[in-house]
């Protein structure tokens, strides 16, 4: 009876709703009028949904019992709530401040959410490699930056390290012709070409692998949810477990291809 109270829907849309009322009590603390006025509520209001979402996770425990940590999205619930009950005292008021993260439960509440966060998680190490060929073009443009223009504009180009700010800020576009660019051009007018070469290259192709990535990898995922519904299983609800799915696949299709060619070969013995 447990287990199907806590996975009806109308307790996840309630569990779903305190958290976003939950998020705006949170941004209602940081205004200090509002606080001297209504504080003493905001604090109640805070202390019942902490006790609301207390017992939330203890009935999943005792439901799922050592299940429960052994998902992913079940421990970040367990640690998001922990944090909240530890008392905020002069010491640890860091926790006061890291209490706002109990709005990323939203993540394991809504399944959109957790298909993108699941996503992001699986191209990880395609994102690394990415990420290193990325570093490799911003250093070797700030070299080149640094070089040609440390002289006449040291403010942005003056060092390495604020060559690479600079170039990081041209990447994403914000105030990078008026602000940065065209006052460069007219002191060296044949710096557009590493301007245009270093944003066709960095920006254009780069930025966007990273979000083919991710794209990518959600289809992939939803797929997966496709097939497996089509089959009568259960979906997978975390990358890794995607990721297995994968590597079996692979392997199904290898064993696939050593069967039929060892049917030949006993073909051409015979």
């Amino acid at each position: 009876m447990i287990k199907q109270f806590i996975e009806t829907k109308y307790f996840q849309h309630f569990i779903t709703f305190l958290i976003i009322f939950n998020g705006i009590t949170l941004g209602l603390a940081t205004s200090r009028d509002f606080m001297s006025q209504y504080g003493t509520v905001i604090h109640y209001l805070d202390v019942l949904i902490v006790t609301v979402f207390t017992i939330e996770i203890s009935l999943r425990i005792y439901v799922h019992r050592l299940q429960f940590f052994k998902d992913p999205w079940c421990l970040f619930d367990f640690f998001v709530v922990t944090i909240s009950l530890i008392p905020a005292n002069e010491g640890l008021s860091i926790l006061r401040v890291l209490r706002v993260l109990r709005l990323f439960r939203l993540l394991t509440i809504v399944p959109q959410m957790r298909l993108i966060i699941s996503a992001i998680l699986s191209v990880i190490p395609g994102m690394a490699s990415v990420s290193l060929v990325l570093l490799l073009f911003f250093y070797v443009f700030a070299i080149i930056a640094t070089n040609i223009f440390s002289l006449t504009f040291p403010q942005w180009f003056g060092s390495l390290g604020e060559s690479m700010f600079t170039l990081f800020q041209i990447m994403t576009l914000e105030s990078w012709s008026m602000g940065i660019a065209r006052p460069i051009i007219e002191v060296h007018p044949y710096a557009w070409i590493f301007f245009v070469i270093y944003i066709l290259i960095v920006t254009f192709i780069m930025v966007n692998l990273f979000i083919g990535l991710v794209v990518d990898a959600i289809f992939t995922i939803k797929g997966s949810e496709k097939e497996a519904s089509e089959e009568g299983r259960e979906p997978p609800e975390t990358a890794k477990e995607l990721v297995y799915q994968h590597e079996i696949k692979v392997l199904q299709n290898e064993l696939k291809e050593m069967k039929n060619l060892m049917l030949k070969i006993d073909q051409k013995l015979s």
